[in-house]
């Protein structure tokens, strides 16, 4: 079995996922091509050496729809002989790409891939492509399907977080990411980008709100409170799958949920003999990889098994990791990791996540990924699991070790 390493890794600032957000103008192959001239020209890489470009997006409809990946592969000039592959694990598509390269890497099938993804939120709603889960009632009632907010509001009810536990995270996020910013923890993957006019239009994350306390978000009111409580209501067909809760508290916002975001990451993976041939130093190897199914109705669950199954391919226990990035998709998530774990959050998302962030939904994975590395080359660790929650119920995982 080949080794397969990580030879670098890029990102793009996270813009508002809204109109007046700086990359709003752009378009998902458009940013996706940056990143991918940006992977190629500072590695000065011959991308005719490539097997593969696997790319992650969520809403894989209008512009971002066909094989986005192809797209953007010939829109940053690679040579023609580079093929791409468009993938949609919602969530972790950003993540599954890498572990879809590297595994191709480790089974043989090529020397290099670049994997990543891209979400621009701004121009294609979440949801927008429609979902069979959701909009099927031969499908949805037979799952007991809720919407991801209801579901991370059962999680909080089930394992008892209250609202000041959800508020009080993601007030730390927001620290973390603005501290990391001031100290200019993510220089070595963020590059500045810039329209076709070669004018720079985003350099930092700007969903960030360092000024977030828990008194601003105490004055929030729940999100998914109405949507829960309205007759039919989905806290009803929760509470069927769940008898034992007697009722759904909502205790989580805007301010403690993941933000809506545009973004796109990339990162170079590829096995010894890449290295060799192309004189480049790896800086991490991936060690092991899983994704899991898991219950569709409380749905955000995933981190925890599929945390459990990677660690046993990697033949390792939870201690033996230094650093976790766990995607703040909502607090209750992230929560219920450290608790299921016994993990304490001084090794959880150091450098803040999603909910001060942003979530590019296709491009996350591959973002936080990026992060664990920085952070392990940062602060001399050795060890990173970076794992995601999945939509309908699903969770991916991935090991790092720094070389």
């Amino acid at each position: 079995m080949e080794e397969a390493f990580i030879y670098d890794s890029v990102r793009s600032p996270r813009g508002k996922g809204k109109s007046d957000g700086s990359l709003h103008e752009l378009t998902s192959v458009y940013l996706s091509s940056e990143i991918l001239k940006a992977i190629r020209d500072r590695n000065h890489l011959d991308t005719s050496i490539l097997d593969d470009v696997i790319w992650g997006n969520v809403t894989q409809i209008g512009e971002q729809g066909g094989c986005l990946s192809r797209s953007a592969v010939l829109r940053a000039d690679y040579d023609q002989s580079t093929p791409g592959l468009s993938i949609n694990r919602f969530c972790a598509s950003g993540l599954e790409s890498v572990n879809l390269a590297a595994n191709q890497v480790k089974g043989g099938a090529g020397i290099a891939y670049v994997a990543g993804g891209v979400e621009m939120m701004s121009r294609i709603p979440m949801g927008s492509d429609g979902a069979a889960i959701a909009v099927d009632p031969t499908l949805a009632m037979n799952t007991y399907f809720v919407p991801q907010g209801i579901s991370a509001d059962i999680i909080s009810t089930k394992y008892g977080f209250s609202r000041d536990d959800v508020d009080s995270f993601a007030v730390e996020s927001q620290k973390r990411a603005s501290n990391a910013w001031s100290e200019n923890r993510f220089s070595k993957s963020v590059i500045p980008i810039v329209d076709i006019n070669g004018i720079t239009v985003l350099e930092k994350d700007e969903h960030i709100r360092p000024e977030t306390s828990m008194q601003s978000l105490g004055a929030l009111n729940p999100s998914f409170k109405e949507m829960g409580q309205t007759i039919p209501g989905f806290d009803n067909i929760a509470l069927q799958k769940y008898p034992e809760l007697e009722t759904i508290h909502h205790i989580h916002h805007a301010g403690n949920s993941s933000g809506i975001v545009d973004g796109s990451a990339a990162v170079l993976i590829g096995n010894k003999e890449f290295g060799q041939i192309t004189n480049l130093k790896p800086r991490a190897k991936i060690l092991a990889t899983s994704k899991v199914g898991t219950d569709p109705t409380i749905m955000l669950t995933g981190p925890i098994p599929a945390t459990e199954k990677v660690l046993k391919n990697a033949k390792m226990k939870i201690s033996d990791v230094d650093i976790f990035e766990i995607n703040e998709a909502f607090a209750s998530v992230v929560l219920r990791f450290m608790q299921a774990f016994n993990v304490g959050h001084e090794k959880v998302n150091i450098n803040g996540g999603a909910i001060a962030m942003g979530h590019p939904l296709g491009a996350t994975g591959t973002m936080i990924l990026g992060t664990a590395l920085d952070e392990l080359e940062r602060s001399n660790k050795n060890v990173a699991l970076i794992s995601l929650c999945v939509a309908s119920g699903m969770g991916s995982s991935t090991i790092i070790e720094r070389v």
